[in-house]
């Protein structure tokens, strides 16, 4: 700035014998000036006059009283529109970016970051470390690729220990703990604990708690070449999983229609606990089930379950003509201020440091029970060759879960078959 007002004054000087041009332009001058100095003062190049962006269906009303606050202070038109987030945002984008008619800023599941990045949809960020302080690790660890940031997270969502307060007291700490009630309680068709532990998105905590890994983490980078999934870690964690479904899960939770069985009996009162995820809530509250929500119960080992953590991120679309300001916009949707407003509006869980302890997330049992467990929670990983994992764990996990085949064998069978997977659709990998 100082270097700005230098330059004017000595343009003014130079030109002093010019002042009795008359007021017009001295006037013009003035303003010129001003509008210079303001962009040199804030670093940013000049202001457009709107940015679009895409938001999740039925979340709009989150959204508005932030981009009300963010035209207010940067008098720059913000427009949304409600595009269905899982698949709509990034398929669409596809189409209205190149064509010119396409968003600044748009939200996705964080493990849909390295397609887009590598189809070249969405751009690098960079932000303040003040900024990148505001939020957990784990959330931001969500947002990265390959060592680059591509955005910052507004929610956090991972599984959680659920149990019926009418049937049981309070959370277990241990899973030692929760087997033994498990042992005394399952009987004349009601059961203590159930799990999909037949599906990776759950089964995933106890394999990760006990040692295993999908991918080696290399300081932020994920290499699809080093996989421990059935690794002696992996192997004893769905040992684990396999003692569960042999003593005390019934059949019906195995397969497509595990999910679906799994509700009806905990809806049903015939269930004292399960795991399950906040989308879950609301269902069981509706069914009349007073719930009680904490983080999982430590593994034998006394670790924590390391369960799966999706995160929802806004990102800076690669066709924005104003990347700059499209970057402080999600910074300004994802600040502190914003961050709980939006949890009040859609209880959305912000991976907001400061938010974790505040009355209005601490208080609300289930919101607190999902920030505590994200922080031992490992982000779903985002690199494309994921999805070559998650058929032949699935299949392996059912093996075991029907006892047809020991764990260390299923496993290795799962992962030389990801291991093919991947070699035949990423060969640049």
């Amino acid at each position: 700035m100082k270097k700005a007002v230098s330059i004017f004054s000595s343009l003014a000087l130079m030109t002093g014998v010019l002042a009795g041009c008359g007021p017009d332009k001295e006037t013009t001058e003035t303003k010129t000036s001003e509008k210079k100095t303001t962009t040199a003062e804030n670093g940013m190049p000049p202001k457009p006059e709107k940015l679009i962006v895409w938001e999740d269906v039925k979340r709009g009303v989150a959204l508005e009283p932030a981009i009300k606050a963010f035209e207010e202070k940067y008098g720059i038109k913000v427009e949304y529109k409600e595009v269905e987030m899982a698949t709509k945002q990034r398929d669409q984008l596809r189409l209205d970016g190149p064509a010119g008619t396409g968003p600044d800023v748009i939200t996705v599941p964080h493990d849909q970051i390295g397609q887009l990045v590598t189809e070249g949809l969405i751009r690098e960020i960079n932000v303040d470390q003040s900024v990148l302080d505001t939020f957990t690790e784990s959330s931001l660890k969500a947002e990265t690729y390959n060592g680059k940031l591509y955005g910052l997270p507004k929610a956090v969502e991972t599984p959680v220990f659920i149990y019926n307060k009418k049937l049981m007291d309070k959370a277990p700490a241990t899973m030692d703990e929760l087997y033994q009630f498990s042992k005394d309680f399952t009987k004349g068709g009601k059961y203590g604990f159930l799990a999909l532990w037949d599906n990776f998105y759950f089964a995933h905590g106890i394999i990760a708690g006990m040692g295993g890994y999908v991918f080696k983490d290399n300081n932020g980078t994920l290499d699809p070449k080093d996989i421990g999934l059935n690794n002696d870690g992996a192997v004893k964690g769905t040992e684990y999983i396999q003692k569960w479904y042999k003593e005390l899960f019934p059949k019906g939770i195995i397969g497509e229609n595990g999910g679906s069985t799994m509700d009806g009996l905990f809806n049903e009162g015939k269930v004292a606990s399960v795991m399950n995820g906040p989308w879950a809530f609301q269902g069981m509250r509706d069914a009349g089930i007073d719930i009680g929500v904490a983080p999982m119960p430590t593994l034998p080992n006394g670790e924590h379950v390391k369960t799966f953590m999706g995160v929802k991120g806004w990102h800076v679309s690669a066709f924005s003509k104003n990347p700059e300001w499209a970057t402080k916009l999600i910074e300004f949707l994802t600040n502190e201020e914003n961050a709980k407003k939006r949890f009040e509006l859609t209880k959305e869980i912000p991976p907001v440091k400061s938010l974790i302890n505040d009355p209005l997330i601490a208080n609300d049992e289930g919101a607190k029970a999902v920030a505590i467990q994200s922080q031992y929670a490992v982000p779903m990983p985002n690199i494309p060759e994921m999805a070559e994992v998650w058929g032949p764990m699935a299949t392996a996990l059912q093996l075991v879960a029907n006892q047809k085949t020991e764990p260390k064998k299923a496993l290795d069978e799962a992962v030389k078959t990801i291991k093919t997977n991947i070699e035949t659709n990423h060969p640049s990998k």
